[in-house]
C-alpha cells in the first residue's frame, strides 16, 4: 500500500530496477554497457553482469527481499518462477548475501514438466532461463514474502524455445530489421531502431468470493457450465461507464497502487457492458514490456480481488447471455527518435512513410488472416468471437472515412487529398466547440485503425498477448521485407513506392470493411470477397502449419518448423484438455449436486400430491408439476449417460487433431444438451433446494 505522505509519483516504479535506479547504483561504464545491450548493440560481458547483479541484490535486500527468481512464461500461457535465496554459507559457519552475474543471466528450471509439444521427452529435464534485460527487473510482494523477479526467456537443452517470450523477442528483432530497411530506403537517416508498441485493455468480472466457492465450475474451469438466465441482464445498458460500486472502487484503488509500484502504467478503469464486468487499460509500452506487464495485471487482479472478498474471473465467457471479456490490443510501431510510424498527421496523403507502413499492415493482415485468426484461437474465445458482443471470426480491417478515401485514391494512381474532421458545435453557449475527428470509430471491427495505431480486438481475455503479437510482428516484417527489396533496387524510389502502394490498394481492398461486422449481410459479403470465416478453434489451429506460415517464421528466425509444430500440438492439446475438464466438472456437478436436489424436490412434490389427494382435494396442479420435473430428471439422467460415453471415447484417442475434433463435434454438443435441461430445472425447482448460486445472485449481489 501507499505509505503516509508518499505521492503517486514517488510510488510509481518504486519496486522496479528501472533506468533511474540503474543510473544511481551502477558505475557509469557498466550502465552504458547495459544500455548498449538493451538497445541490441552488443552482448553483456561477465564482469559487467557481476556488478549489475550485486547492485540488484543490494537494492532488493534493502527492500526486504531474501530471494530472487527467474520469471518466465512457459507455453501454458501463464507464468512460472523458482525462488532461490541470496544466502551463501561461509567456512566460519555463518552466511553472507551473494548474487552473481551468472545467477542473474542464467537459471536452470526443470524443462520436463512444462508443455513442449514433443520438443522434449519426459525424461529430458534440463532447461535454461536467460535474463531478458529489455524488460525491467522488479520486486514483488506476496504476503510477507518479498522476491526479486528477473524477466526471462526459457529454452530447452538444445536451444528450442519453450516459452512465449522468446518468439516475441525474435519477432521484434525481425520487425526492427525490416522496418529500418524501409525507412532508410525512403530517406530516413536518423532513426536507428523501430520497436513495436502495445497497450492491452484487460476486461474482467468480479463476483463475491462466497458465490465462487460454491460453484465448482468456476473454481475448476473459470466459467459457469450451468445457469439459467437472470431475469435482468445487460439490456438496460446501465452498467457501462456507470458509477463505481464503493467496494469495487476500493478494489480498483488498491489494484492501481500495486500495479504502479511495479511500473505498470494503469491509466483507465470503468464499468464494462455486462453486470459485474470491468476494464483496466494501461499506457503504451514496448510490446515485450507490455506483455510482461499484462501478465502482472492478470496476477494482481486475482490477488487484490481476494483481499476485498471478490474473485476475479478472466475467462472469455464466464456467463452465458451477457457479454464476455476480451483484450483489445493496441499496436503500433515507433522509432528510437520518437516517430510513431502509424501517426497520420494532418495531411496523411502526403506522408510516404505513413502510407507505406499503413499499407504494409493491411497487406499483412489480408495475406495472413488465417494465421492471425489462429493466434487468438482457444476454447474460451470460441464462445465469444462472432457472438454480437465481440468481433466476428472474419478478419477485416476498419480504416474509417479519411484513410479509406486515401486508400481508394492510391488504387487509381496516387493520393491527392485528405478529408478533414472540422469542428462539432453542441448548440449550448456554455459548452465549448469540440474538434471533430476525421473519422468515426467502429467497435465491431476485429482489426481497426484508431487514430495512430491498430486495435486488434479478437484477443481473448485470458490470453498472453505474446502469441498474437509475435504473429502480427512477423507478418508485418515479411511484407516490409518485400517492400524494402523493391525500394532498395529502385532507381526512382518515389515512383517505386507509389507503384507498391497502388498494387497493395488494388489487390487488398477486399479486407477493408467499415460497416457493421455483426450483420448477416456482412457474412455474405465477406464470403463473396473470399475472406475466410473460421468459427471453430480446431479448424483455425489446423491452419497454423500451412507452408507459407512455416516459411515466414523460419525466414525471419522467429520459430523453426519444429517449434511451430510444437505450439500447434500444445494448443490442440490445451483445447481438448479444457473441454475434458469442463465435461468432467459438468458430470460431477450434475450427478452430485443438481440431480440429488431435483430428486429431493420431486419427492416433496410427490408428498404434496399424496397429502392433497388424501385431503380429498384435486391435486392436478401438483401432479402436473411432478410430471414435468420427473420428465426433466429422466432427460437429464439420459444426457449424463451420453456425455459420459462420449468423454470416455474421446479420452482413448491419442492423435491430437482427431481428439480435438471429437471434443468439438461430440463432447461440446453433449454438454450443451445436458446444460439445457439442467437450466430448465433451475427455473422450476424450489430456490431453497437449488444447490449452486444463480446468475442473478452472482451478477447483481455485492
Amino acid at each position: 500500500m501507499k505509505k503516509p505522505g508518499e505521492s503517486i509519483t514517488e510510488l510509481f516504479g518504486s519496486n522496479v530496477f528501472n533506468d533511474i535506479v540503474m543510473r544511481s547504483r551502477l558505475p557509469k561504464d557498466v550502465y552504458k554497457s547495459l544500455k548498449k545491450t538493451i538497445e541490441g548493440n552488443e552482448p553483456l560481458d561477465s564482469a559487467s553482469a557481476n556488478v549489475i547483479a550485486n547492485a540488484m541484490k543490494d537494492w532488493a535486500v534493502e527492500k526486504g527481499a531474501a530471494h530472487f527468481c527467474h520469471w518466465f512464461q512457459p507455453m501454458t500461457g501463464s507464468t512460472a518462477e523458482k525462488h532461490d535465496s541470496f544466502i551463501s554459507p561461509t567456512p566460519q559457519g555463518n552466511t553472507i548475501m551473494e548474487f552473481s552475474g551468472k545467477e542473474l543471466s542464467q537459471g536452470e528450471p526443470d524443462a520436463s514438466s512444462f508443455p513442449s509439444g514433443g520438443l522434449r521427452a519426459t525424461f529430458e529435464a534440463r532447461g535454461y532461463t536467460a535474463w531478458d534485460c529489455t524488460s525491467p527487473v522488479f520486486i514483488k510482494e506476496d504476503g510477507n514474502n518479498t522476491t526479486l523477479y528477473i524477466p526471462s526467456a526459457f529454452c530447452s537443452y538444445i536451444g528450442h524455445a519453450l516459452d512465449k517470450k522468446t518468439p516475441l523477442l525474435r519477432s521484434m528483432d525481425a520487425l526492427n530489421k525490416q522496418a529500418t530497411r524501409v525507412l532508410k530506403a525512403l530517406g530516413n537517416t536518423t532513426s536507428k531502431r523501430v520497436t513495436a508498441t502495445l497497450g492491452p485493455e484487460q476486461e474482467y468480472f468480479l463476483i463475491e468470493r462466497s458465490f465462487y466457492k460454491n460453484r465448482l465450475d468456476l473454481v475448476l474451469t473459470g466459467r459457469t457450465l450451468f445457469g439459467a438466465p437472470s431475469p435482468r441482464g445487460q439490456e438496460m445498458d446501465d452498467h457501462y461507464f456507470g458509477p463505481l460500486h464503493e467496494r469495487v472502487a476500493s478494489f480498483m484503488h488498491e489494484l492501481n497502487l500495486e500495479l504502479w509500484k511495479l511500473g505498470v502504467s494503469a491509466k483507465t478503469q470503468h464499468n464494462e457492458v455486462s453486470p459485474s464486468q470491468y476494464e483496466l487499460a494501461p499506457v503504451f509500452a514496448t510490446v515485450n514490456v507490455a506483455t510482461d506487464h499484462n501478465q502482472l495485471v492478470m496476477e494482481t487482479l486475482k490477488k487484490v480481488a481476494l483481499r476485498h472478498d471478490f474473485v476475479c474471473l478472466l475467462h472469455e465467457k464466464p456467463f452465458v447471455g451477457v457479454n464476455g471479456s476480451g483484450k483489445h490490443t493496441n499496436w503500433s510501431m515507433v522509432t528510437d527518435d520518437g516517430i510513431n510510424l502509424l501517426e497520420p498527421g494532418q495531411t496523411p496523403h502526403e506522408d510516404m512513410v505513413f502510407l507505406v507502413m499503413l499499407c504494409a499492415v493491411i497487406k499483412a493482415v489480408d495475406k495472413y488472416s488465417k494465421l492471425l485468426r489462429a493466434s487468438v484461437a482457444n476454447s474460451g474465445n470460441e464462445h465469444r468471437l462472432g457472438a454480437n458482443e465481440a468481433p466476428p471470426a472474419i478478419v477485416s480491417v476498419f480504416l474509417g472515412d479519411q484513410l479509406s478515401d486515401i486508400f481508394d485514391q492510391l488504387a487509381v494512381g496516387g493520393a491527392k487529398s485528405s478529408k478533414q474532421g472540422g469542428e462539432l458545435k453542441l448548440g449550448v453557449s456554455t459548452l465549448p466547440p469540440l474538434p471533430k475527428d476525421c473519422t468515426d470509430r467502429n467497435r465491431t471491427s476485429p482489426f481497426a485503425f484508431t487514430g495512430n495505431r491498430f486495435e486488434f480486438r479478437m484477443v481473448g481475455s485470458t490470453q498472453s498477448t505474446s502469441g498474437p503479437m509475435f504473429v502480427l510482428n512477423t507478418i508485418v516484417a515479411e511484407v516490409l521485407c518485400k517492400i524494402a527489396d523493391e525500394l532498395e533496387k529502385a532507381r526512382n524510389v518515389k515512383a517505386a513506392a507509389q507503384k507498391i502502394l497502388q498494387d497493395i490498394a488494388t489487390k487488398h481492398r477486399k479486407i477493408i470493411f467499415n460497416g457493421d461486422n455483426y450483420t448477416d449481410e456482412w457474412v455474405e459479403d465477406a464470403e463473396r470477397r473470399g475472406l475466410p470465416n473460421i468459427r471453430s478453434t480446431v479448424t483455425s489451429l489446423e491452419t497454423i502449419m500451412d507452408k507459407d506460415n512455416v516459411a515466414i517464421f523460419k525466414k525471419h528466425g522467429v520459430l523453426t518448423e519444429a517449434e511451430l509444430h510444437a505450439r500447434t500440438e500444445i494448443l490442440l492439446e490445451a483445447y481438448s484438455m479444457s473441454i475434458n475438464i469442463e465435461a468432467m466438472t459438468m458430470l460431477n456437478i450434475s450427478k452430485r449436486q443438481i440431480l440429488p436436489a431435483c430428486i429431493e424436490y420431486s419427492s416433496s412434490l410427490g408428498d404434496a400430491v399424496c397429502s392433497v389427494s388424501n385431503a380429498g382435494v384435486d391435486a392436478g396442479t401438483q401432479k402436473d408439476m411432478l410430471k414435468d420435473v420427473c420428465n426433466l430428471i429422466t432427460t437429464m439422467k439420459k444426457n449424463i449417460s451420453q456425455l459420459e460415453k462420449a468423454a470416455t471415447k474421446a479420452g482413448k484417442i491419442a492423435d491430437a487433431i482427431k481428439q480435438a475434433r471429437l471434443y468439438r463435434d461430440q463432447i461440446i454438443p453433449a454438454m450443451e444438451v445436458l446444460r439445457e435441461v439442467a437450466d430448465k430445472l433451475e427455473t422450476v425447482v424450489d430456490a431453497e433446494l437449488w444447490p449452486i448460486p444463480t446468475y442473478a445472485e452472482m451478477l447483481f449481489l455485492k
